[in-house]
């Protein structure tokens, strides 16, 4: 179980639950980071006592050390700031809940002074899942996933043997827009693509549910997780969002994760991790679920889904352009500067121009990242 813990991104949706789950348990915060949300930040600040604090620039932080003069808390900023706050010295766990690429240095760095990883940015793996994966094992950290899919297979997977898994089933519950259809989809708004019907979760992750590149981005993630290939990973749209995923075994037995859609049950698994802890989350009742239903997901209206499995096939640097080309189309989305299907055609034209490096390095794969979002960034002009 996490004793002390630090957090990057933890004013978004999933910093902020995970500082709820922290709270009951009664684990320490030793240190924080936030990219712009200074008043928030203030106020977790105050009520969890971190020793630093890391914000995006440095006007931020100047603001920040004048907001927090009467507390002694050490005030950073940027790269450096957010590599202090994974490093801290009492830390054992570091729970990485940035949105983005932006998570992807910090990790690696946290994995490097051996801290534990609680993963809730999945961008980590898909763009850098091997480079990742090889720097855990030769650190002897453990990543425990924070994703309800990937914190539901890691259960389903307890007890049994690799060499016995025969696929692992992740669950969508297929967004807003489930049952669309193509020429449905070109007037969507952002205030509409944000009304996820069953999680609550941050703006960026929301708008990737409703174009299935979010599950797309799991697949990927899964692969790395748990050392699977892409033929025994399948996608199946389970609407109401119980079951959080399933792994079938080779006797044809299917060991499947429920419960309430509450990403503060996996976050806190992550934290107590072989233990489980008391909580006044809302518990699962049978009696009141709806009927459980299963579809096949539709990758020609939403293309994003097809287009992650085509990068994860390619393999190299695919991975870590479709991510960053995605990055780019979906805050360009919220802007309302393109439609709702030209996300998936951005991602697409950004393939189509990547020339693949299949053996990178971490210089390489950050290289690619700049090159596609400024590549996606002249596409949208």
């Amino acid at each position: 179980m996490a004793k002390i813990i630090s957090i990057i991104g933890s004013t978004g949706s999933i910093g902020r639950q995970t500082l709820e789950a922290a709270k009951n348990l009664g684990v320490k915060v030793a240190a924080l980071s936030a990219n712009s949300n200074i008043e928030l930040l203030e106020k977790q600040v105050r009520e969890f006592k971190p020793d630093i604090v890391s914000v995006g620039n440095n006007e931020l932080a100047k603001e920040m050390s004048y907001r927090l003069q009467d507390t002694g808390v050490e005030v950073l900023w940027g790269q450096d700031g957010m590599k202090r706050v994974v490093e801290h010295s009492e830390t054992d766990t570091v729970v990485t809940s940035v949105v983005g690429t932006a998570g992807l240095i910090p990790t690696m760095h946290a994995i490097r002074h051996k801290k534990n990883i609680a993963l809730a940015n999945k961008e980590t793996l898909v763009t850098a899942g091997q480079l990742v994966m090889e720097e855990a094992k030769r650190n002897n950290v453990k990543i425990f996933p924070v994703d309800s899919e990937h914190s539901a297979i890691y259960q389903c997977l307890l007890g049994n043997k690799d060499k016995q898994v025969e696929k692992i089933i992740i669950t969508a519950s297929g967004g807003p827009f489930r049952g669309k259809k193509i020429e449905e989809l070109k007037n969507i708004t952002p205030a509409q693509a944000l009304k996820h019907p069953n999680w609550s979760m941050g703006n960026k992750i929301t708008i990737d549910s409703a174009t299935l590149m979010n599950k797309g981005l799991e697949v990927i993630e899964a692969k790395w997780l748990f050392q699977r290939d892409l033929d025994s990973i399948q996608v199946l749209v389970h609407p109401q969002s119980i079951i959080h995923s399933m792994v079938q075994y080779v006797d044809g037995s299917v060991m499947a994760q429920l419960g309430s859609p509450d990403m503060r049950i996996p976050i806190q698994l992550a934290l107590t991790y072989p233990d489980r802890c008391q909580n006044d989350f809302k518990k699962l009742d049978f009696l009141k679920c709806p009927p459980l239903t299963f579809e096949e997901p539709d990758i020609d209206t939403f293309k994003c889904l097809r287009l992650a499995y085509m990068s994860l096939e390619i393999g190299g640097t695919m991975p870590a352009a479709m991510n960053a080309a995605n990055e780019i189309a979906v805050a360009a989305f919220l802007d309302n500067r393109i439609g709702f299907t030209e996300i998936a055609e951005t991602i697409e034209k950004v393939m189509q121009r990547h020339n693949v490096n299949i053996c990178p390095c971490m210089d390489d794969i950050i290289e690619v990242d700049c090159w596609a979002r400024e590549t996606a960034k002249q596409l949208i002009i």
